[in-house]
């Protein structure tokens, strides 16, 4: 088969495309014939040895899929070959077949495209599971979403609205900003130019935000966690922008809670929680509730252009490679 290949830890540019065998799917198992993979931020990282895991070399990346069931191993009862769907994967999604636990490999929701699909397992259900298990977010509360135009970002806009609170949305860019807007947000803040605490409490009247969702981290953290009201909790979903230090006075007197989540260990030590995130995502789909964006399409071979499309910041929303256009 034709996969993405990192042979050697480094950077995007050392990825090729070559052949590598068909992976057999264990007991438990389900073997996808692949249609589409979004690329991740976390895909840069894993390539470069820096990630929490570290495949065994050569391997290819690719931490979530979308395609059709090749084979189920045994002890396989939920899936059939044929069947749409979706998986979360520890990586192995930029190849033309993946293995994935039949555990986590979802059918895909009728109206879905194999592109949506492909983006729709790490953007969705990690922000789903951060906001709604770790969160806490309750109707009625105000939700600040920093990097509200990348793949989590808009996913989380989309959540929040979907779950009753007022949502705001804050960006870089008055392109990105608008592009949240599309996606639900009530309100925004352009960081490169307004200060970001000040907005948020002109825009609360003083309160502060209930919930922020950062996926950003860096020199924003420090402004974010000021932003929060009495109470608030800040969501550590991701780090771009770099970890930041979290001064624990601040959380003390506040009464505020920085919360880390991360999708790939809570899946493990909570699957019940993991399966009702993936029910209520796909009956807020089946309402017309969430619109995956998908703004760039590239073939296999463009592979690491994909990446770099978001370790650069060119893109919002999510980056899909097609192995089967649809």
């Amino acid at each position: 088969m034709r996969a993405l290949i990192c042979r050697q830890w480094g950077g995007v540019d050392e990825l090729t495309v070559g052949d590598a065998p068909v992976p057999e799917p264990a007991p438990g198992e389900v073997l996808i014939r692949v249609k589409a993979t979004a690329v991740n931020y976390a895909d840069s990282i894993m390539v470069a040895g820096r990630y929490q895991t570290k495949p065994p070399l050569p391997f290819s990346p690719g931490l979530e899929t979308a395609g059709v069931v090749a084979a189920c191993g045994r002890e396989v009862s939920t899936l059939k070959p044929g069947d749409r769907v979706m998986a979360l994967l520890t990586y192995g999604g930029l190849a033309e077949f993946a293995v994935a636990p039949a555990t986590e490999t979802y059918v895909i929701p009728h109206g879905m495209s194999f592109a949506e699909a492909g983006a729709f397992p790490i953007a969705y259900i990690s922000s789903h599971v951060a906001i709604r298990w770790q969160g806490r977010l309750e109707a009625g509360e105000t939700l600040l979403v920093l990097g509200a135009a990348g793949g989590v970002g808009l996913a989380a806009v989309e959540i929040g609205k979907a779950m009753g609170a007022h949502v705001i949305a804050a960006a870089s860019t008055p392109e990105k900003l608008a592009a949240a807007v599309e996606h639900g947000a009530d309100a925004t803040i352009d960081y490169s130019t307004d200060q970001l605490t000040d907005r948020v409490m002109a825009l609360t009247e003083g309160r502060g935000a209930d919930v922020c969702f950062d996926p950003v981290g860096g020199s924003l953290f420090d402004a974010a966690l000021s932003s929060l009201g009495w109470g608030g909790r800040i969501l550590l979903v991701g780090f771009v922008a770099g970890v930041p230090q979290i001064p624990a006075n601040r959380l003390l007197v506040k009464h505020r809670a920085a919360l880390g989540s991360s999708l790939r260990y809570f899946r493990w030590h909570a699957p019940e929680k993991l399966r009702g995130s993936v029910d209520e995502l796909f009956r807020w789909y089946g309402e017309g509730r969430l619109k995956p964006c998908v703004t760039h399409r590239l073939p296999l071979e463009q592979s690491a252009e994909a990446i770099r499309l978001l370790t650069e910041r060119r893109a919002h929303g999510k980056v899909v490679v097609e192995l089967e256009p649809s």
